[in-house]
Parts: structure tokens; sequence; C-alpha cells
């Protein structure tokens, strides 16, 4: 269970924290996962400047999760007056999916070649995550790079603890969770023990990401269609459109050696098995 204070530092340190912040401007980047709710919620608690939360909406959220932002952002306005400021491609995941003009000569050539299409980038993959990078990352890091150069802002990340190897070495860059040493498991509580349950989110899956994710385990697809079916359903009719644009080869391919369809039957014959 978790302690308030239980995981602050002294309070020398405190009044340091507090000082170095009040002379530059502070901004957050929110996820809306356990790790980065749980440091925005003890900034809040612990009186620490916050003057912008930055979320980037991939428009693939699952519905709890943007009935968890919209909850955080009644949060911060009544406590400071200010709302979360989100950030979102002009277009959306399915329009890079399947629309985006390719632009490049070597990526046209290259599809040309292949009797690809010149539209979409497909399936993301291991290789090549351009959703991550179209959706979260462009966007995210040029609105910190702006506020770190015109603002001076210190950004602060909500990194774990036990991943403390992804914090980097910008000077600019605070990682609270990980100076008061808190884990992903006490992050969730800490969330859970002031009412920010995501919707059950992190009962059913091990992360609360984007619901098409073709990175995801087998058995958060499995779980997808038990409990979101009219995700599932959707997540159905992309795979069918990409399969149709793009072939049998890596831009089509949900997963390696699976399509959604075939994912499909093998769980229908695992429900009538049982």
């Amino acid at each position: 269970m978790f302690l308030p204070g239980l995981f602050f530092c002294s309070k020398e340190e405190d009044t340091t924290e507090k000082q170095e912040n009040t002379n530059n401007f502070c901004s957050i980047s929110l996820s809306g996962g356990k790790d980065s709710t749980a440091m925005f919620l003890l900034m809040l608690e612990k009186d620490m400047p916050i003057d912008c939360v930055l979320y980037a909406d991939t428009t693939m959220e699952f519905p709890e999760m943007e009935a968890h932002i919209a909850k955080l952002d009644d949060l911060l306005y009544r406590e400071r007056g200010i709302h979360i400021t989100t950030l979102r491609h002009p277009r959306g995941f399915e329009w890079l999916m399947f629309d985006v003009p390719q632009q490049q000569k070597r990526a046209i050539d290259r599809r040309i070649a292949a009797g690809q299409p010149l539209t979409g980038y497909g399936w993301p993959g291991f290789k090549v995550r351009w959703c991550t990078g179209q959706l979260k990352a462009h966007l995210l890091d040029g609105e910190i790079d702006r506020l770190k150069k015109e603002r001076s802002a210190l950004h602060y990340i909500g990194i774990a603890v036990d991943e403390a190897e992804r914090c980097n070495k910008d000077p600019q860059n605070r990682y609270p969770l990980v100076e008061w040493g808190i884990t992903e498991a006490q992050a969730l509580q800490i969330c859970y023990d002031r009412g920010f349950d995501f919707g059950g989110l992190y009962e059913i899956y091990h992360r609360a990401s984007c619901w098409c994710c073709p990175l995801q385990r087998i058995d958060e697809l499995r779980k997808l269609r038990t409990h979101h079916p009219e995700l599932w359903a959707r997540l159905r009719a992309m795979d069918n459109r990409a399969r149709e644009q793009f072939g049998p080869g890596p831009l089509g391919q949900f997963k390696q050696n699976w399509s959604v369809e075939r994912l499909e039957e093998r769980f229908a014959k695992e429900d009538a098995a049982q």
C-alpha cells in the first residue's frame, strides 16, 4: 500500500527542487499510462510547478484511456487552472497507414519494383515503427525542443526506477519517479489509491497502449477480442484492407505468420474447444 510521502525526498531537497522549478518553465510528458500518471499526481500533491502538460493522441487509444485523460484534465484544471495540451497528427493513424503519399524517390522506386501502391505505410513493425515516430515522438519532441529553447523549460518524464536505463543525460530533463525510487508496480498502486483505475485496463492488459498495435502479444489480442469486440471488429476490417492494398508482404502483414483473420479462426477454435 502506498503511504503519502513515503517516496518523497527530504525537506531540504524538496525546498531546493521547488526553488529550481520556480525559476524555470516546467512541462510534463503525459502518455496516460501508469508511470506518467503517477508522476503527474505526485507532482500535483507536492505542489511542484506545472506550466504545461503534453499528451500525444494517436487516435487509436482505448475508450477507457480517453476517459482517463479527460479525468486527469479535469483534475489539472481544478488544481492549476490549465488544461492538458493535446498534440495530434492532422490526419491520424489510418490515413498514415493507408493513404499518405510516398515522397522519397527511393521509396517510390522500391514500391514500383514490388508492384505495391504508392500510398500508405502499411502495418508498423519492429524495424519500421512509423506510428511511434509520426504520432508521438515527432509531435512531442518538436514541442519539447521549442519549450526548452524559448522558455528554458525543464521537462518531466514518467519513467519508473526499474526502467532507469531509459533515462538520457539531457540536463533539462527530469525523472521524478527514478529520483523517488518508485517502481512500475508502485506507480500503478499510487494511481489506484487516488481513484485513477484506467477503467480497468491494467486488470486486463499488460500495457494500456494503442489497441491496434501489431507488436502486442497474441494473448493481448485474445483479450482484445473478448473484452473489446467492437475494437476487434475494427482491427479485422483494417487488416482485410491492408492485405487487399499491400498484399502478403511486410506492409500487409499484421504479425509474422498471422493475419487478424487467422487469429480470429484460432481464437474461435479455442473457444469451441473449451
